[in-house]
């Protein structure tokens, strides 16, 4: 459900502004939806911790429902943008919860290869949602878009209910509600401010409340994020590869198609095939690195795949900056995937085996935090470097309409000198983007070499 909502949406988002209206609130949909689901990560992990994952994953699908049933029912464009927050809040438990119990009921040699399978759900999530969404919009409603949420979310409550059995600890829990709220409002200043909203009042703003949070946490009894987790070598850089590696796959994941689409002149279908490579040779490689782990350890093959990641990023960006090709631009994706693949599952395991039951829901949500935080903020400074070189050109007179207008039938109205100018700068735009997404890339693989060993016994505690 949580890997097929993004791109199922996307593919329906004009068909909804065209009945809803609010095209100037068209990216606070995906805006609302990602805030929600990154602020709550942290605290569902700590949550899992404290009461088990099974009753946490129940009220994370519960409310990741009632929100998917909700915005099928919007009226306005901001009743939509309110629904797709509540069904956020649900998203940020499913996927950090679904991975955590993973790392409950497989033994270290197992998770591995369960990590190729859930590789498998996110590549053919890729693969089929544009599809699904289309046919969706064309034979029934926008609205079951939504709605077809409600019958996968009914059966895997159910298989939840009776299948998993956990065992926690009885003890006196307390929440830490002062460091949720103040991470909440850090998280939500610093993506709005990124966003273009405010920036110079809110991302120090951000900063501020940032320290604040580090203060509360080290006084907390039961702190959300606990700081000595951090103090670990392998805590620290996972976290750091986690917030860049998000950067640098949503950068690509958002902005390789409108290359294709804008640049190019490729259909919607074709221009999400020049990412589909990704998603296949991703879960392909997750396999390979998981039967690997045994043989050469976490460390290689994190290395390994982020430096096949950082060569992928280069070559992509100077491809589009000298007019790539859409089969080049596949090949150089599917080549980013292989190495995201290989260098994911290792990192996420090791995390998982370097800390015991108690902090295992803390220790995956924070991971998954640090990249939904990377991917957010990335996006919203390399939308700001696209508008910058667009309102610089030939679009700055046509504005946000005229290249709306270049990316659908449209196109074919606009006068080729005036298109050919448009396509340039996008290009132009798109170039930096994709600098920006090597840059990260890069950074990965530096940092990569900060990984440290992890054994691979199961620690007792």
């Amino acid at each position: 459900m949580a890997a097929m909502e993004l791109t199922v949406v996307s593919t329906a988002m004009p068909t909804v502004v065209a009945e809803l209206g609010g095209a100037l609130h068209y990216a606070w949909v995906f805006t609302a939806y990602m805030l929600a689901s990154t602020v709550t990560v942290p605290i569902y992990g700590k949550l899992a911790d404290l009461h088990g994952r099974k009753p946490v994953m129940m009220v994370a699908m519960a409310l990741f429902l009632v929100g998917s049933m909700a915005s099928g029912q919007a009226r306005t464009m901001h009743q939509l943008i309110a629904f797709r927050a509540l069904q956020g809040i649900g998203a940020g438990g499913m996927q950090p919860m679904a991975l955590t119990i993973v790392g409950d009921i497989f033994k270290i040699e197992e998770r591995a290869k369960m990590q190729g399978v859930f590789g498998a759900v996110w590549a053919i999530a890729g693969l089929i949602g544009p599809l699904l969404g289309g046919i969706i919009v064309a034979t029934l409603s926008w609205r079951w878009v939504f709605y077809v949420n409600v019958p996968f979310g009914i059966v895997s409550a159910a298989m939840l209910t009776f299948s998993l059995v956990e065992t926690v600890e009885k003890r006196k829990h307390g929440l830490d509600v002062a460091g949720a709220l103040v991470l909440s409002a850090a998280v939500v200043a610093l993506l709005l401010g990124t966003d273009g909203e405010w920036p110079w009042v809110l991302l120090p703003v951000s900063a501020v409340l940032v320290a604040v949070f580090i203060a509360v946490e080290a006084r907390a009894k039961e702190p959300i994020l606990p700081l000595q987790l951090f103090k670990q070598r392998i805590l620290a850089t996972s976290s750091v590869l986690s917030a860049l590696s998000g950067g640098a796959m949503v950068g690509l994941v958002t902005f390789v198609p409108l290359y294709a689409q804008g640049v190019l002149g490729s259909t919607p279908t074709e221009a999400g095939s020049t990412i589909a490579t990704m998603a296949v040779s991703w879960p392909c490689a997750s396999a390979v690195a998981g039967r690997l782990i045994g043989r050469v350890g976490f460390r290689a093959l994190v290395r390994a795949g982020f430096a096949l990641v950082a060569v992928a990023s280069i070559l992509l960006a100077f491809s589009m900056s000298h007019g790539a090709t859409a089969m080049r631009v596949r090949v150089l994706a599917g080549v980013f995937g292989i190495g995201m693949g290989l260098a994911n599952a290792p990192l996420v395991i090791a995390v998982q085996t370097s800390v015991g039951f108690s902090q295992r829901g803390v220790a995956t949500a924070s991971t998954m935090f640090f990249r939904n935080i990377g991917g957010t903020v990335a996006v919203g400074a390399m939308g700001v470097a696209l508008a910058h070189a667009l309102l610089a050109g030939s679009a700055r007179e046509g504005g946000s309409s005229l290249v709306a207008r270049m990316l659908g039938p449209a196109r074919r109205s606009i006068d080729s000198t005036l298109l050919a100018s448009i396509s340039g700068d996008l290009t132009v735009g798109l170039t930096h983007v994709m600098w920006i997404v090597a840059a990260m890339a890069v950074g990965c693989a530096a940092v990569a070499w900060l990984f440290p060993h992890v054994g691979t016994a199961e620690p007792k505690t």
